[in-house]
């Protein structure tokens, strides 16, 4: 869907933007990404339109949810591969590779 033609419209936008927040919250924060970047110019570049308010408090609140995860995605990554030795078993079981060699 293009989001700048003008069979698009404004309430079809806002409802799009609805969904797509919807579905970041199935664990899916790449969709708060996409979301938070498609429709920023829609929200903060142009005119003002009905339900251009919903549309920014969407891309706001995608773009802050995003972030969160990418930073839990990231510290959690740091600790395991910092205390994966270290927790032995239970950190082979929660490994997809189990690495070979010495630590």
């Amino acid at each position: 869907m293009d989001l700048t033609s003008k069979k698009v419209t404004n309430e079809e936008k806002v409802d799009l933007c609805t969904k797509y927040f919807m579905i970041g919250f199935a664990f899916l924060p790449f969709v708060w990404l996409v979301n938070a970047v498609w429709f920023y110019k829609e929200g903060f570049q142009r005119e003002e339109f009905e339900g251009q308010k919903k549309i920014k408090r969407m891309v706001i609140m995608s773009a802050i949810g995003s972030s969160i995860w990418t930073v839990g995605f990231i510290s959690w990554i740091v600790v395991f591969n910092y205390f994966r030795v270290e927790w032995g078993a239970f950190a082979d079981r929660l490994s997809f590779n189990i690495m070979v060699g010495k630590p």
